[in-house]
């Protein structure tokens, strides 16, 4: 594929923004009914096979949370969405944009993250009503 053509793709296909690669298993958290449908068909489409739920009992390569405001503690979720994947492996987190329901301040989302651990790599636009954050742990092989 060229270089125009994967420009292309990035513009129409929202994963391919994310960085989702063929043959990741992606692992969702947080999925209820508002979750971007269009977004999750694109991963999915992307990756060659269906999201892996809660329940997955192996190691994903990339976790997707879906997190609104009254979904509990932000650090905590992050917390244990880390305990689920490999150092240096991303959190999508995926929150609802400002002025919709369940909508959490970016200086909130940065404050758990850096408490969980993790640094916050990107954001984009994750549809018509989500905000993705990139989230990754540090890798911390050769530090004491």
């Amino acid at each position: 594929m060229s270089a125009t053509a994967d420009h292309a793709e990035e513009r129409t296909n929202p994963a391919a923004k994310l960085g989702f690669e063929p043959g990741q298993v992606v692992q969702e958290i947080g999925y209820d009914d508002d979750a971007e449908q269009e977004l999750r068909e694109a991963i999915q489409a992307v990756i060659g096979q269906d999201l892996v739920d809660e329940d997955y009992d192996d190691v994903p390569d990339v976790v997707l949370l879906w997190f609104r405001q009254d979904d509990g503690d932000l650090t905590d979720a992050l917390v244990d969405a880390t305990g689920l994947v490999d150092e240096g492996a991303p959190i999508w987190l995926m929150t609802p944009k400002t002025g919709r329901d369940g909508h959490i301040e970016p200086s909130d989302i940065g404050e758990a993250a850096k408490t969980a651990g993790l640094a916050q790599t990107k954001t984009i636009n994750a549809g018509k009503d989500w905000s993705g954050s990139r989230l990754v742990t540090p890798k911390t092989a050769g530090r004491k």
